[in-house]
C-alpha cells in the first residue's frame, strides 16, 4: 500500500518491521533493518515530491528484503567521501551499504525501488515458510 511519508514516519515504520521480524524469527536482523529502512525513508523524505512511497517487507527462507518504492524518476546516487565528515547528509546510502548483505535501486516505469536484504537464519519457526506483508501508516 502506498503512504506519504514525514519525517516521523520511519519510528512507526520500524516498529511495524520489528514486530514481523519477531514473528518470522529474525529479531537478531532488528537493528540492522531498522537502520537501513530509516535511511530509505529519510531519502523519501528529503528527495521524492510530494514523499508518497510504498513498502514492502518480505520474508524468504535464508532472511529479509525491504523494498521502498517511489514515483520520483531521479535516480539514486551514492554520496562521495570527499573528506566532508561534518556534512550533515550524504551517508545514508553508504550506510546502508555497510550494514546491509545487499542493496539496490531498480527504476519501475514511473520512479524506482531502493531495496536491501540482510542474510539470518531464524531463531524460532516461522508461522509461514514465505510470507510477505504491505504496511502503510
Amino acid at each position: 500500500m502506498g503512504f506519504t511519508v514525514s519525517e516521523h514516519s520511519a519510528r512507526h515504520m520500524r516498529r511495524i518491521l520489528r514486530i514481523y521480524l519477531a514473528s518470522w524469527g529474525l529479531a537478531g536482523l532488528t537493528h540492522t533493518a531498522e537502520l537501513a529502512l530509516t535511511e530509505l525513508v529519510s531519502n523519501v523524505v528529503r528527495h521524492v515530491p510530494g514523499r508518497a512511497c510504498s513498502v514492502l517487507i518480505l520474508c524468504g527462507p535464508d532472511g529479509l528484503r525491504v523494498e521502498v518504492t517511489d514515483d520520483c524518476p531521479s535516480p539514486v546516487r551514492m554520496a562521495r567521501c570527499d573528506g566532508g565528515g561534518l556534512a550533515d547528509g550524504g551517508r545514508g546510502l553508504r550506510l546502508v551499504e555497510t550494514v546491509t548483505d545487499r542493496w539496490g535501486a531498480e527504476p519501475t516505469t514511473t520512479g524506482k525501488t531502493v531495496w536491501f536484504e540482510c542474510d539470518g537464519p531464524r531463531t524460532e519457526p516461522a508461522r509461514a515458510e514465505f510470507g510477505q506483508v504491505r504496511e502503510s501508516l
